[in-house]
C-alpha cells in the first residue's frame, strides 16, 4: 500500500536518513526505480520488478516539507508514480494523493517567494532552480497540471524573475542573481547570476519555452523568454573550438562586460554548451525563430566534436557523457538538420564504453540520476533503442 506524505499542512515528517535516502531522485532510490519502470514499459525488465522498487520508495512516509522538490521528497514520488499509473492503475490513486501534496507545496512556496520579493531580498538556488526550487516542480506540473493554477503562479513567478532586475548599491543584477556561492569550494564574492540548466538562465529559459509550446501561457511570458535570449546573445563567447558561455558571472565580470577566463568549461549537460545551447532551440522553437534554432544547432553539433567530447571524463548524466548525449538525442529529434543525428551513433559507443567502466561499489551512489549509474542506464536505455524514453524520464531535465 503506497504511503501518503505527512497530514501535517506543511509537509513536514520525521525520517530516518535511509528514508530520506529513499525519496531522492538525485543520488537515491527513486532514480533506481525510475530504472526499472522505463525498463518494464519497453519489455526490458518485468514489472513485477518495477512495482517491488516503487513500493519501498513509497511504502514509508514521504516528505513534503518546503525543501522538498522534484529531486527529493514529495514531488520526485509524484514524478516516479506518474511513470507507471498509465500502465498500472493502482498506481494512479497513489500518484494523485502525491499531486494534491505537491499543489499544496507549491502554494506555499509561491507565498514563501512573494514575501521574499516584496522585500527585495535576492533569491536563491533553493528558491527557483531545477533541483529543489519552483522551476523543478513546474517542469512536473507542465507534465501533470497543465492547466493548474499553481503552474500558472510558477510561470507568473519565473516571468517576474526574469523581467524584474534588482538594484543593489546602484547595481542593476538580473531577478535569478544570488548572494551565495555555487559550491562552497568557488566563492563568488557579491553573489553571481549562473547559467547552467541545474541552476540558472538555462532551466529558466527551458521551462518557460517548453510551456509555451504546451500552450502554458501568462502574461510576460514571452517577454521573459526575449530577456533570457537575450541574456545569452549578451554574454556569448566564440573561441576556437567554438561558441561557449561562462558557467556564471561575478559582480567583477557583471561590471568588466566580459568573464576572466578566456576558454569554456568541458560540455555538459548541467553548466556547459550543450545544456544552454538546447535550451536556445527550445526557445526558437517556442517563438518560430528559425535563425536562432539553426544557431542553436550549430553551436552544439561544435560542441560535439571528437576534441570536445575528449574532454570528458565522467559518465554521468550531470556532468558526463550520458547528459550529453541524452541531450543531442533530444535536440536531433528537433533539428532542422540532419548534422546533430549524424553524431548519436559516436556519442553511442562513448556511453557505452563509459558504461563498461562504470565500477561504482557505493549502492547509494550507484541508484542515483545526476551522477549514478541508474541515470547512466537510463540513457543507454534510449541509446540501445534509439526511440524516446517511453516514461519520459528526460523531462526531468527540462530537455524535452
Amino acid at each position: 500500500m503506497m504511503a501518503d506524505a505527512s497530514s501535517n499542512p506543511d509537509g513536514e515528517v520525521s525520517l530516518t536518513l535511509e528514508e530520506v535516502a529513499g525519496q531522492s531522485l538525485a543520488r537515491g532510490a527513486v532514480a533506481g526505480a525510475l530504472l526499472h519502470v522505463e525498463r518494464a514499459w519497453t519489455g526490458a525488465g518485468s514489472w513485477s520488478t518495477a512495482q517491488d522498487h516503487i513500493r519501498r520508495v513509497a511504502a514509508g512516509p514521504v516528505d513534503a516539507a518546503d525543501h522538498a522538490g522534484l529531486y527529493y521528497g514529495a514531488p520526485a514520488v509524484a514524478f516516479l508514480l506518474h511513470a507507471a499509473a498509465d500502465r498500472h492503475p493502482h498506481f494512479r490513486s497513489a500518484s494523485q494523493t502525491m499531486d494534491e501534496h505537491v499543489l499544496h507545496l507549491t502554494r506555499r512556496r509561491l507565498a514563501t517567494a512573494k514575501i521574499r520579493i516584496d522585500r527585495e531580498d535576492p533569491a536563491t538556488f533553493a528558491e527557483y532552480d531545477l533541483f529543489y526550487g519552483l522551476t523543478g516542480i513546474g517542469a512536473l506540473l507542465l507534465r501533470h497540471h497543465p492547466g493548474s493554477d499553481e503552474l500558472a503562479g510558477i510561470l507568473r513567478y519565473v516571468v517576474t524573475l526574469v523581467t524584474r532586475p534588482r538594484s543593489e548599491n546602484g547595481v542593476e543584477l538580473p531577478g535569478w542573481w544570488v548572494a551565495h556561492d555555487p559550491d562552497e569550494i568557488l566563492p563568488t564574492p557579491g553573489g553571481h547570476a549562473n547559467f547552467g540548466m541545474a541552476h540558472g538562465a538555462a532551466g529558466l529559459l527551458a521551462f518557460l519555452a517548453l510551456a509555451t509550446t504546451d500552450g502554458c501561457l501568462v502574461d510576460g511570458q514571452r517577454e521573459a523568454i526575449a530577456v533570457l535570449t537575450t541574456w545569452f546573445d549578451r554574454w556569448r563567447q566564440d573561441g576556437a573550438a567554438g561558441p561557449w558561455w561562462p558557467q556564471w558571472i561575478t559582480r567583477e565580470e557583471l561590471s568588466a562586460g566580459h568573464p576572466a577566463h578566456t576558454h569554456g568549461g568541458r560540455t555538459s549537460w548541467c553548466y556547459g554548451t550543450v545544456g544552454i545551447a538546447r535550451a536556445q532551440q527550445l526557445a526558437a522553437l517556442a517563438s518560430g525563430d528559425s535563425r536562432r534554432q539553426q544557431d542553436a544547432e550549430d553551436v552544439l553539433a561544435a560542441s560535439l566534436t571528437d576534441a570536445q567530447l575528449d574532454r570528458i571524463s565522467e559518465p554521468g548524466l550531470c556532468h558526463g557523457i550520458a547528459g550529453v548525449f541524452q541531450t543531442a538525442y533530444r535536440a536531433a529529434r528537433d533539428a532542422r538538420g540532419p548534422a546533430l543525428a549524424a553524431r548519436l551513433p559516436a556519442l553511442a559507443g562513448r556511453l557505452t564504453r563509459h558504461t563498461r567502466g562504470d565500477d561504482d561499489g557505493d549502492q547509494a551512489h550507484a541508484a542515483g540520476l545526476l551522477n549514478g549509474r541508474a541515470g547512466l542506464d537510463l540513457a543507454l536505455e534510449t541509446a540501445r533503442r534509439s526511440t524516446p524514453p517511453r516514461t519520459g524520464w528526460d523531462a526531468c531535465l527540462l530537455i524535452t
